[in-house]
């Protein structure tokens, strides 16, 4: 479980290091020997050869066309590059992000608010905030 810390490890990907390595899953990392984290380093950084493409977090390369697995700061460069991408050519999803708004189709109109409006304003209170300014019109006029 120590490993899912690593950015771009999840549970699945630790178990499958650890099987391939032939480690105990539930063992503690702090057992395991200089040697056999530095292994266990290697083998994460070698994974996609040993997975199959579903699998893997980056299955193709738009650039090179290649199959890979990015961890740690290669992960989030590209991520943060594929957004810039995005942005860039200006398709749905790089608006989107542009806006700060869901990216993924989640809804809108009840969930995700940000900024100064709070809440639903209810009818009594519109109709308490329109009485106001008709009010403070007709004094205006006065």
């Amino acid at each position: 479980m120590a490993l899912t810390k690593i950015p771009g490890v999840g549970v699945r990907i630790a178990e499958a290091t650890a099987r391939v390595m032939g480690l105990n899953p539930s063992g503690y990392i702090g057992d395991l020997t200089e040697e056999q984290t530095e292994a266990i380093e290697t083998t994460i950084l070698s994974i996609s050869t040993k997975l199959p493409p579903w699998m893997l977090n980056h299955p193709m390369d738009r650039t090179t066309g290649e199959v890979g697995h990015l961890v740690s700061a290669d992960l989030e460069t590209s991520i943060r590059d594929d957004v810039n991408l995005m942005k860039m050519i200006r398709c749905y999803k790089g608006i989107r992000h542009e806006r700060g708004q869901k990216v993924r189709g989640q809804r809108t109109r009840s969930n995700g608010r940000t900024g100064m409006a709070a809440g639903v304003l209810k009818k009594a209170a519109k109709e308490a905030a329109g009485a106001a300014k008709g009010a403070g019109g007709k004094e205006e006029k006065k």
